[in-house]
């Protein structure tokens, strides 16, 4: 952990304020030229470049992966080909938007015409007036998966006992675990997967007796096998209805950004959208 802080992974990160008045103030009044070019290029250069992060399954993965399936429908909703940006990620998530989305890494990549998997947060765009971040298609909660012949019930976390529990110890979910009821169960906590994937697998294992993560990780590796239930983490200080995940382009890309908007209404509205997690075996949650 990091002083108790949830982890970029899980798009719930501190963001440290700067200050926007000025660059806000830049953008304003530009022409409708300025405002259309990102589109223009886009259909002009024949390829949507979409940044996806690197090792975030079930959405990408060794180019494979949710966000990859949407980048492919949003390219064909433009008419272009997709050509995928993957990027490891930085300490933040303003970081992520002034390294893939507005300026471009030092290292000499970027940006994409369009990042995913953008937490959209009020506070996050406050602070980030360069891009739009917009277009949110899908929720994402933290939920505890058990194993139904060691753990039937789990209404509290008390029932938890003394079994063992698998989590990321560098995520939201070991941050709850870690801290749920004054610190009872740490002894108890697995902390050493990377994610909340491969804290499933050790539950398909039978490694312990439950696993903690986001609701994606988990059904990607869970979801349908009856020996297992996937349920909210039973800790008042988990987000209940967790967050919305969407997109950002640059702030004046506005014909690109509304282009992107009407596609992901439209693969919601035809249920493209619930097919595309289908696939990566996950529950579709509406944003």
């Amino acid at each position: 952990m990091n002083n108790g802080t949830p982890s970029r992974r899980d798009c719930l990160r501190w963001i440290g304020a700067g200050t926007a008045t000025a660059a806000a103030a830049a953008l304003v009044g530009l022409p409708r030229a300025a405002r259309a070019a990102a589109l223009s290029q886009v259909r002009e250069r024949g390829a949507l470049k979409v940044g996806v992060y690197n090792d975030m399954p079930p959405f990408h993965v060794a180019g494979k992966g949710i966000d990859v399936a949407l980048g492919e429908a949003l390219a064909e909703s433009l008419g272009v080909k997709l050509a995928l940006l993957p990027f490891s990620a930085d300490d933040n998530m303003s970081d992520d938007l002034r390294n893939m989305v507005w300026r471009g890494h030092y290292l000499g990549y970027g940006p994409a015409d369009v990042l995913l998997h953008v937490p959209v947060d009020r506070p996050l765009m406050d602070d980030n007036p360069r891009v739009r971040i917009f277009a949110p298609y899908y929720r994402e909660p933290v939920m505890l998966a058990r194993r139904l012949d060691r753990l039937p019930h789990l209404e509290t976390m008390s029932q938890l006992g003394d079994q063992r529990v698998a989590v990321a110890g560098l995520s939201l979910a070991g941050w709850l675990m870690l801290g749920a009821d004054g610190g009872a169960y740490r002894n108890q906590l697995s902390t050493h997967c990377k994610d909340g994937a491969e804290a499933a697998r050790a539950l398909k294992r039978g490694d312990v007796a439950a696993a903690a993560g986001l609701a994606s990780e988990l059904e990607s590796e869970l979801r349908g096998d009856s020996r297992f239930a996937i349920s909210a983490l039973p800790s008042p200080r988990a987000p209940r209805e967790g967050w919305a995940v969407g997109m950002a382009v640059k702030r004046d890309a506005d014909e690109l950004g509304d282009a992107l908007a009407r596609s992901v209404a439209e693969l919601v509205a035809s249920g493209r959208m619930a097919q595309m997690f289908a696939r990566g075996n996950v529950n579709w949650r509406a944003a």
